[in-house]
């Protein structure tokens, strides 16, 4: 059929195809795409204790220095070792490092060295019992953590309760934005955890003489956060 030759069934063809794009408009439902995140979090106090101490030696050869240093260190490895047991206290290195002084003229005319040793654990009586043994180290930080066993142990329902607040925040919105409902779209959920700073100190370890006993070094926890957020997309629906 030539519509051209009958312009009056091509306007009855034409309203009948708007006709039907709006009642096929109507029978699909109303959405909106809503992006939002919520987030859950627990204070829960540290366990893991650390304590660093440091040796530092300044020499006008850069391989006496470095042997100085070690020495020290090897010595404090050897008094704390026999000490160290597996999650009660772990014993390890820090920062090694040597580096040149200079005079005025910017000529080297020395050399100043560092080397610390860490101690961690969560039996906190050994670790500060074990730092002041080392006569030879200064502690220079002492602070605390979340171990990771603790924060295993608490971020899984910290995670259920991000995810449960997430989507009452959601049937909350849908209700506030005239909706009945909505369907999750992209959603991601990340878990952190917050420790303190650790606590700079300067404490010479010495031993007392005719003492029984070491007086341990000075110690408090603190708070750690453990957290998780949900972000990502609904769509709100009737």
């Amino acid at each position: 059929m030539d519509f051209l030759r009958f312009p009056a069934l091509a306007l009855l063809a034409a309203t009948a195809a708007v006709c039907g794009a709006a009642a096929a408009a109507e029978a699909t439902p109303r959405e909106h795409l809503l992006n939002f995140s919520a987030s859950a979090r627990l204070e829960v106090e540290q366990d893991l204790l650390g304590i660093t101490l440091a040796v530092t030696r300044e020499g006008s050869n850069a391989a006496a220095v470095q042997a100085q240093l070690k020495q020290v260190l090897d010595a404090a490895l050897s008094e704390t070792r026999p000490s160290a047991k597996a999650g009660a206290m772990e014993v390890r290195t820090g920062n090694f490092s040597l580096y040149p002084r200079h005079d005025k003229n910017g000529r080297i005319d020395g050399w100043q060295g560092r080397a610390e040793l860490v101690l961690e654990g969560k039996d906190t009586e050994r670790v500060a019992a074990a730092a002041v043994r080392l006569a030879g180290m200064n502690v220079t930080s002492v602070g605390y953590s979340l171990s990771p066993e603790l924060t295993d142990k608490h971020e899984a329902s910290v995670t259920a309760e991000a995810i449960r607040q997430y989507r009452a925040r959601a049937t909350e919105l849908a209700r506030q934005f005239g909706y009945s409902g909505y369907t999750l779209g992209e959603v991601s959920v990340h878990s952190s955890q917050q420790d303190g700073n650790p606590r700079p100190v300067m404490y010479r370890a010495q031993k007392a003489d005719m003492a029984m006993a070491e007086a341990p070094v000075p110690t408090e926890p603190g708070k750690g956060v453990i957290s998780a957020t949900v972000s990502g997309s609904v769509r709100l629906t009737n």
